[in-house]
């Protein structure tokens, strides 16, 4: 974690004054008009430009004794690139303690520590949880615990997940990074999501911008019907809709984390 830790100080300085724009609300349809025959597009907030978030969408070159794999460890989060070579990855939530979902490559034969970590504007940290690899490679889901602290309202917070493919930590481990800023909802749309299907939820979420929601909703619903075709592909078109069409058709694991 001592590495870990010190790949997050550079970042120190440009989180400190980051400040992140919520997507100006997209006028949504009446809600109970929605279906899941129809296309839902994700409306992604522009991104931070003073400075930029950062962060690292993919896991990377292979570490130490980290087998190789066929797709990197990846982070389940919208990105942009900027020349000559930026990327920043981040994504909004209305949660107090949201969820993250990451692309798992390894599998639990080759039980690597992981961990994911949670910090501040300052860099400070507020939350770290060890994470057990999956039993086989496959799409994970990681949640704040309930007493983990709070998510503030228009504020950033940087996360990380690693794995570790070098005990002695001689080598740096695989991960990826990024940052999640917590917002508020119009009182309208709000009332909206209130006496919505979870289908309408999820477009409400992807129309104004709130990645992590509209995920965590999707998700839960293929987690009770993975057999149903149109859920499937409305995954699949969101992880495309944000250049992840790589890991669209892995499966979504029931592995609690």
């Amino acid at each position: 974690m001592k590495l870990l830790l010190g790949l997050a100080l550079g970042y120190a300085g440009f989180l400190a004054s980051q400040t992140l724009a919520l997507a100006t609300p997209v006028p949504t349809p009446n809600h109970n008009m929605a279906t899941l025959s129809q296309k839902v597009y994700f409306n992604p907030p522009p991104p931070p430009k003073d400075p930029a978030p950062g962060g690292r969408v993919l896991g990377g070159a292979k570490r130490g004794s980290c087998p190789q794999v066929k797709q990197d460890l990846t982070a389940l989060v919208p990105f942009t690139q900027e020349p000559p070579s930026v990327t920043n990855v981040w994504g909004l939530t209305t949660a107090s303690h949201p969820t993250f979902w990451f692309y798992v490559p390894y599998s639990q034969n080759v039980n690597l520590p992981a961990m994911f970590v949670l910090q501040d504007q300052e860099s400070n940290l507020i939350y770290q949880k060890a994470i057990a690899t999956p039993t086989n490679p496959g799409i994970i889901s990681v949640s704040l615990s309930a007493d983990a602290p709070a998510l503030a309202v228009n504020q950033q917070y940087r996360w990380f997940l690693t794995f570790s493919c070098d005990k002695q930590e001689q080598s740096p481990p695989v991960y990826v990074e990024g940052v999640v800023k917590r917002v508020n909802l119009s009182q309208e749309i709000t009332q909206q999501l209130q006496t919505a299907t979870p289908s309408q939820q999820f477009a409400i979420y992807a129309q104004n911008g709130i990645w992590h929601e509209a995920l965590t909703t999707l998700a839960k619903m293929r987690q009770k019907k993975p057999l149903d075709t149109a859920l499937q592909t409305q995954w699949q078109d969101l992880l495309v809709s944000i250049r992840l069409g790589d890991v669209a058709t892995e499966p979504i694991l029931s592995d609690k984390h």
